[in-house]
């Protein structure tokens, strides 16, 4: 039997990996392709809806990118022996477990989009490094979403604050060093 603590910190873990595989790889395809925003600005304060760092090819390359690590742990997981199966499964066969696997990848490309949409609205600029804004909406976008339509999944696994706080740790030391791995290659700008 597993450790209840370390069950907690394992669970977050299986269920941001796919989330924080989208965010860390919407970067590959360098912006090319036209801004999600198509240049437009909003018109109550006249700056860029999102800005020019967010782009459909890093949109959609991050979300399918991520599908097949979390449709390989959707596989693992059912096909690993009762007494393995430590975190949480994502459907009864791997073909129904797509729909939450999509809303984790593609819920995390949105919550990026949104942070931008917040940070341009307080007139930061795209690329500025902006404490919270730059780690958490790619995450908690599809953690809220997934409560309310897979509430066996996410409120099991993010219902209590020991699961809220490896949600903290997870996000904001790993998204960091993704970020920094990704700016040492080149694919970054800045390295937040």
């Amino acid at each position: 039997m597993v450790d209840p603590h370390l069950k907690v910190a394992i669970d977050v873990l299986w269920v941001l990996l796919p989330a924080m595989i989208a965010n860390a790889t919407a970067t590959i395809p360098r912006g090319r392709g036209p801004p999600m925003d198509l240049g437009r600005t909003w018109p109550w304060d006249g700056r860029r809806i999102l800005g020019t760092s967010k782009s459909w090819s890093g949109f959609w390359f991050g979300t399918l990118f991520a599908m097949p690590f979390g449709l390989l742990e959707a596989f693992l997981i059912l096909a690993a022996p009762p007494n393995l199966a430590i975190v949480p499964v994502y459907g009864a066969t791997v073909l129904a477990a797509v729909p939450l696997v999509f809303l984790l990848a593609c819920g995390a490309m949105t919550g990026d989009a949104l942070g931008s949409f917040v940070k341009r609205r307080l007139g930061r600029e795209s690329g500025a490094r902006t404490l919270l804004l730059d780690q958490l909406p790619f995450v908690l976008v599809p953690i809220g979403i997934g409560i309310v339509l897979f509430p066996s999944v996410f409120v099991a696994t993010f219902g209590s604050l020991e699961a809220v706080a490896w949600l903290l740790v997870y996000t904001l030391g790993l998204h960091a060093l993704f970020n920094y791995v990704g700016y040492w290659v080149g694919l970054k700008k800045v390295p937040w």
